[in-house]
């Protein structure tokens, strides 16, 4: 079994182009203050951010301005921590890899059920959709462990993508609010059915996913 801290990253993400140079650019610009901890901790308290503000949008639809706020301050403190350690030169593998991911899934937790206490998605079809993607993580993880290979991104679609489109879809929400209201089937709204829908594909990826791995982890005999 390969060491974990020094497995290889695979992202060929959409928008990985224009992220990486901004991310090396912001890295050199950072004050000595700034730490790879403390962009940590602007990640962690992004995600409380996302997670009031869908709540809020109970009271206003405006609220998911804060919302998409949040994503922006998220990306900044998730996407810049490990440039931030790597161009200082100061990684550390195993905490780096362990504190990262522990705190992907906070983060994780609690913008899907934030989603689920907001007025757009029900709060159960929430759960589900969390069931599935940590599914899709802890796969992820377990590759990472028995392979030495993360996979970041899936159809080149990552974290910075997935950030993109909820924050267009939370654009798209205060342009056609009633849309989004509306029962489009008995007790279920329109992000009730793509949450439905997502849960699924999810659990269905996890499976066959997994099943293909372990089946050429058997012939392999490894």
């Amino acid at each position: 079994m390969p060491n974990i801290a020094k497995h290889t990253r695979e992202h060929q993400m959409l928008l990985g182009p224009l992220e990486r140079p901004a991310l090396q650019w912001l890295a050199a610009r950072m004050p000595a203050w700034v730490t790879p901890d403390v962009l940590t901790g602007i990640g962690v308290a992004a995600s409380a951010m996302i997670f009031a503000g869908y709540w809020l949008t109970n009271a206003s639809p405006w609220w998911l301005l804060f919302v998409n706020a949040g994503f922006v301050v998220n990306w900044f403190g998730d996407s810049l921590d490990g440039t931030l350690a790597r161009y200082r030169k100061i990684e550390r593998p195993k905490f780096g890899f362990y504190i990262d991911h522990t705190v992907d899934a906070v983060a994780e937790f609690l913008t899907i059920i934030g989603i689920g206490l907001s007025p757009y998605l029900r709060l159960d079809v929430a759960a589900f959709a969390l069931i599935g993607y940590l599914l899709m993580s802890v796969h992820v993880y377990i590759r990472t462990a028995v392979e030495g290979v993360f996979k970041i991104s899936y159809g080149r679609i990552g974290p910075t993508e997935m950030r993109v489109i909820i924050m267009l879809v939370n654009t798209a929400i205060l342009v056609w609010q009633p849309f989004f209201l509306r029962e489009v089937l008995p007790g279920l709204k329109p992000f009730d059915l793509v949450g439905i829908v997502l849960a699924a594909a999810m659990g269905l990826v996890f499976l066959a996913s997994s099943w293909t791995h372990a089946v050429r982890l058997a012939k392999e005999g490894l």
